[in-house]
């Protein structure tokens, strides 16, 4: 299919069997070609002016007119061509500073040159991509946030972990490229189904998805009351096809009769016109019986097929269920643009004790009241909430310096670890005897003083 990016149309079939990072150029007919290594022009000295203050960006200085740019790539002129004569009818190149030539070519062969590079998609990358482009597809999770909720929440190969987000699957993707396909994730979706859009972006290969389980989040309260039940499994396949063995027998008995008198009623139609129109009329009637008989087994093959189908899915919710209630979950990463506090406060009751949890959200105000009623209930340590702050420089020889724009704000981040939870006890006896049991070392003092 044609792909368009960045004002360029292309078709990717030549790129197939190149390794990644692999340069392209594209040809006519949105062809693309490996670019061969050109060597850079003969180091001259290059005329360059001391300082810029004498320039003025008055549009007149380019000789060359819109037009006769369009014909130079009507007929078939390479990019660099394009650049090197934009230089030359540059009445202004000449003075420009050194660093504001080098700026100059840069721009312009980034519109002129149509050359790709085809990269490994990777967390960064996609991450990246997704803030600047779609940010809020993601719920504006910017990619240094995420590199902290992954470092949070150990995320590392052999964990069970639970994964709860409406990003499109971008977190779920970052998770499972760091646990590299050991271990098993559980991901919890509200609706009908798991968005993963830019899960299938990472080309993870079939092995990733073994061990990658889901759970609807309507169907978590059940669970935790003890009253989670699905509906009972309908029979396997193989047990329905005697069945509808049997249904087609009896509808083959009922078309024979059918099939009697449309023969007999062409044998009457036969005395009256000739050989050949009878020769017509029963190979019309033979394509309508087949046809008939295609219809009704696609019609009983995809009602199999679906059957199987929602045989295999509610096997799975059986399975995800199982390994919930094991409550052993090595952590827990929320990034949902629901509220935050009703979903983690049951969503910890199946994680194991010691073990990190991290949420994200866009704003202050929900985690604020997430950590408030963390505090109330207890059985978390190390509470922190925080924001990421980025700034981007630029580094190049002489002229490195902190980039003008920056993101306003990527997000707030609540992060604690699990213990066990002393339901025995009301919180006013724990305060209590916190209060009339002092440290080893205050009591020997006072033992020494009394003496």
């Amino acid at each position: 299919r044609k792909i368009i990016f960045e004002k360029q149309w292309f078709y990717l079939d030549n790129a197939i069997g190149h390794s990644y990072g692999t340069t392209f150029e594209v040809t006519g007919g949105g062809n693309l070609q490996p670019r061969q290594e050109v060597e850079e022009a003969t180091t001259e000295t290059k005329e360059a002016g001391t300082d810029n203050r004498n320039i003025v960006d008055d549009g007149k200085s380019q000789k060359l007119t819109h037009d006769d740019i369009k014909a130079l790539k009507d007929k078939g002129t390479k990019g660099q061509e394009i650049v090197q004569q934009l230089i030359e009818n540059s009445t202004t190149f000449r003075d420009k500073t050194e660093f504001a030539q080098d700026k100059y070519i840069k721009k312009k062969k980034k519109k002129y040159e149509a050359v790709i590079t085809i990269v490994k998609p990777s967390t960064r990358i996609l991450s990246t991509m997704y803030y600047a482009r779609e940010p809020g597809k993601i719920n504006h999770l910017r990619y240094d946030t995420l590199a902290q909720m992954l470092t949070l929440g150990n995320i590392r190969a052999g964990n069970k972990m639970i994964v709860v987000e409406t990003c499109a699957g971008l977190v779920l993707g970052a998770v499972m490229e760091r646990m590299g396909g050991y271990g098993s994730i559980i991901q919890m979706y509200p609706g009908g189904g798991p968005v993963r859009a830019a899960t299938s972006c990472f080309g993870f290969p079939k092995p990733f998805f073994d061990n990658l389980h889901e759970f609807p989040l309507s169907k978590v309260d059940s669970l935790l009351s003890g009253t989670f039940s699905t509906e009972t499994l309908p029979s396997e396949p193989e047990d329905s096809v005697p069945v509808e063995g049997e249904s087609n027998g009896l509808a083959e008995e009922k078309r024979a009769p059918l099939q009697e008198t449309e023969e007999e009623s062409t044998a009457e139609a036969a005395m009256e016109v000739n050989q050949t129109e009878e020769q017509e009329t029963m190979d019309i009637n033979a394509e309508d019986v087949e046809f008939k008989e295609n219809k009704e087994k696609e019609t009983r093959e995809n009602a199999r097929e679906k059957q199987r189908k929602q045989w295999e899915r509610r096997k799975k919710l059986l399975e995800t269920a199982a390994l919930l209630r094991e409550k052993n979950a090595d952590g827990l990463i929320v990034a949902s643009k629901f509220h935050p506090t009703p979903l983690l406060l049951s969503l910890l009751e199946f994680v194991a004790p010691s073990r990190p949890f991290v949420v994200y959200c866009q704003y202050k105000e929900p985690l604020l009241e997430c950590y408030t009623k963390l505090r109330e209930r207890g059985g978390v340590i190390n509470l922190k909430l925080s924001e990421t702050w980025l700034r981007s420089y630029q580094v190049l020889p002489e002229r490195s310096h902190p980039k003008l724009t920056m993101s306003g704000g990527g997000g707030f981040l609540l992060s604690g670890v699990t213990v066990v939870l002393d339901k025995g006890r009301s919180d006013g006896s724990d305060l209590e005897a916190l209060k009339m049991e002092e440290p080893s070392s205050k009591r020997c003092k006072i033992q020494d003083l009394n003496v």
